[in-house]
């Protein structure tokens, strides 16, 4: 018999994770028009800066792994801005490509370190907790609420603070922009830094209740990619709304078969881009 609350409990969980993790891949493409595909590399890189902070390298405990899954691939994200993307950001195949490179030998470089043998990063926090009669991981629990206070964050600083202003006036219009006195180049560095920090917080909480391995961005990545064209490309509050589409679809139809979960998201997709190729929060490009 399915249990409904537990489904319920679920699909609130694993949304909020999608979440943080397309929010950083459409913050990238609405405000630089860069379509990044190193950015499942980058939740790799954070999952595993956790792992060497928590005893793969040295023993720095919880905070330590947060810290560096955190600091490693925001600096990351920010070499790969400014040494690759930052002068040739106006030729969207040649940052395709790049990025995509970039991505390939991430995971080469983990995949020689480390094999393929999965990492187990340590749970945030240990234990169980009853909802609606069945019992779920506190670290489940703990990765969703950190999830929505990152998301919660980001929303208020993108709305209420100057940076925030600039990235939505750079998101809108980089010539606009301009002629308010915005550096657009400084704009998509803090977004590129934003974003390769967000996803490296992913790799941490993936990493936390499965585990980590070399090639564990790609279904992220790909998870990424449908949901930002569901939400509406550029989109922040669509990639918000697409998670929990993704998310309660993945898990309604893993109850059903497991065998399906990986289709939904592609099915979904194609849907969106038939009826609506702008998604649910999409607009058009002011240039």
């Amino acid at each position: 018999m399915v249990d409904v609350a537990t489904l319920a409990v679920n699909s609130v969980i694993i949304s909020a994770l999608y979440a943080l993790v397309a929010i950083g891949f459409t913050l990238i493409f609405g405000v630089g028009g860069v379509l990044n595909l190193s950015h499942g590399a980058t939740i790799t890189l954070g999952a595993f800066a956790a792992y060497y902070a928590s005893g793969g390298i040295v023993e720095a405990g919880v905070g330590g792994a947060v810290l560096a899954a955190i600091v490693v691939p925001a600096l990351f994200s920010a070499v790969v801005y400014k040494g690759l993307i930052e002068r040739i950001q106006d030729q969207p195949i040649m940052v395709m490509i790049l990025t995509l490179v970039v991505a390939i030998a991430v995971e080469q470089v983990f995949l020689v370190a480390e094999g393929t043998q999965p990492k187990s990063i340590p749970s945030l926090l240990d234990g169980t907790v009853a909802l609606g009669g069945s019992k779920f991981q506190t670290n489940l629990l703990v990765v969703f609420a950190l999830s929505w206070v990152i998301i919660a964050a980001l929303f208020y600083t993108i709305n209420n603070t100057e940076t925030g202003k600039a990235i939505l006036a750079t998101s809108m219009t980089t010539k606009g922009a301009a002629l308010v006195g915005i550096e657009s180049d400084r704009v998509n560095l803090y977004t590129w830094v934003v974003a390769g920090a967000l996803a490296g917080v992913a790799g941490l909480f993936l990493g936390s209740f499965q585990t980590a391995n070399f090639a564990m961005g790609r279904g992220p990545l790909m998870l990424s990619f449908a949901i930002v064209v569901i939400g509406g490309i550029g989109s922040v509050k669509g990639s918000l709304v697409g998670a929990y589409v993704i998310g309660t679809a993945e898990v309604l139809t893993g109850a059903v078969s497991t065998r399906l979960t990986g289709l939904v998201p592609l099915l979904l997709l194609i849907l969106v881009l038939l009826v609506k190729p702008e998604g649910l929060f999409g607009r058009e490009l002011a240039e």
